[in-house]
């Protein structure tokens, strides 16, 4: 029996220096959603010269690049994230 694969953080070597104190959380609030319920998200520039975009909801935090981010954004404009009704 294999393993299961393991979750990489890719990002774990910028996070640390990702400012997000000064981030300007948008929050994506959905008709008859609790604002608690919502997620918030930021870009977060990087002395690296990136922008990432960072997605916070319940006290943890994700980080992703922008071809994620593009990738993330594109899927929900698609469904692929919808509830089934």
């Amino acid at each position: 029996m294999s393993e299961p694969a393991q979750s990489v953080d890719n990002k774990a070597h910028i996070r640390h220096e990702l400012d997000l104190t000064k981030a300007e959380w948008i929050r994506a609030q959905a008709d008859g959603v609790a604002p608690e319920d919502c997620i918030e998200y930021a870009s977060v520039p990087h002395t690296d010269g990136n922008t990432y975009w960072a997605m916070r909801h319940g006290g943890k935090t994700l980080v992703f690049t922008q071809s994620e981010w593009d990738a993330f954004v594109a899927g929900v404009r698609d469904g692929e994230f919808n509830l089934p009704g």
